[in-house]
Order: structure tokens, then sequence, then C-alpha cells
């Protein structure tokens, strides 16, 4: 039953003369559709969207009072998609940007390994009993030194991949207008 519950995720919003100018920055002199979305209106989406799965679809409902009211539906709808579009956009650059530093990471880390590993032990006597004891701790260094970037790439990328289906759902999810006339 519950797994039902979440199968959807409804934002509701009245919109109206007198709620419309609410959703929006008040210090941005823009056309409506083109405003930048207050702060408010921008928590309450992600409130709403907390319990958001994979699979979950999400739907903008928003309740008009009148036919008059009807007129605002569009452009707050456009300025919604707009806003997250450009929010999935700089997310995915954060993406890119963190799997290409992920892999130059991995990439320096396996050349001081090599460099470690192959070339320093031929610089070395073997009968010394100091080369086993280097040995040993240039093989805990190289562990140590490789860790962090195969952990990053295997466990770290999760996240960010959320994030922007997230954020593809919020820039791309459907308008339910419900009509509440008095």
């Amino acid at each position: 039953m519950e797994d039902e519950v979440l199968d959807k995720i409804d934002i509701f919003l009245t919109v109206d003369r007198q709620t419309i100018n609410s959703y929006f920055n008040i210090h941005d002199p823009a056309p409506i559709y083109k405003r930048q979305l207050s702060h408010q209106l921008e928590e309450y989406i992600k409130t709403c969207v907390i319990p958001a799965k994979r699979y979950t679809a999400i739907f903008y409902k928003f309740t008009c009072t009148s036919e008059v009211d009807k007129q605002f539906a569009a452009p707050l709808m456009y300025a919604i998609r707009r806003h997250y579009l450009q929010k999935k956009q700089i997310r995915e650059k954060e993406f890119k940007k963190f799997r290409s530093r992920s892999w130059l990471l991995l990439i320096v880390s396996l050349v001081v390994v090599l460099v470690c590993q192959g070339f320093v032990p031929l610089l070395l006597d073997p009968e010394n009993h100091f080369h086993t004891a280097f040995g040993n701790s240039l093989d805990i260094f190289s562990w140590v030194l490789l860790w962090r970037p195969i952990d990053v790439l295997l466990f770290y990328w999760n996240p960010h991949l959320k994030d922007i289906l997230l954020l593809n759902k919020l820039s791309t999810s459907e308008l339910i207008i419900i009509d509440n006339e008095k």
C-alpha cells in the first residue's frame, strides 16, 4: 500500500491575482514567465518531493478560483519549468566536473603507485632487510593512495544522478488545473 502512495506526488498551488506575486522574487522586474521563483516556493516544492523515488510521477496541480485566474497558470508553470531546467543544467555540469576530476585523480594515483611499486624497488638492494620493510610500506601507501579515488568513483556518483533525475522530473512534470469556482 505504501508503494502505491509514493507512485505519484502532487504539488498543490493556488493561482489567483492575490497569490501569484508571492510565487516570485519580489525584486525581479522581468515579465512574469521569466521571473525568478521565490525562495518559499522553491522550498515548498523541495519539501513536497522529498519522498520521491526513481519511478515516482510528479504533478503540479493548480487550483484556480475563476476563469480569469487561469491566465496565470501557464506563465507560472513556464517559470517553474525554466527554473528547474536551469538547475538541472547546472547540476549536470557539476556531475561532469566531478566525473572528470575523479578519473584524473585515479589516473594520477595509479601513476604514483606504478612508480612506487615498479621503479623504487629496483633502486634498493634486495638482500637488505630495509628493502622488505620499505616494500611493505610502499604496498600500504599504494592502497591508501588508491582508496579514495576508487571509493569516489564507485559510490559517490549516485546522488548526482538522483538529483539530475529529480530536477528533470520537476522541469517536465504535467500541469493539472483544478477548477474551484465559487
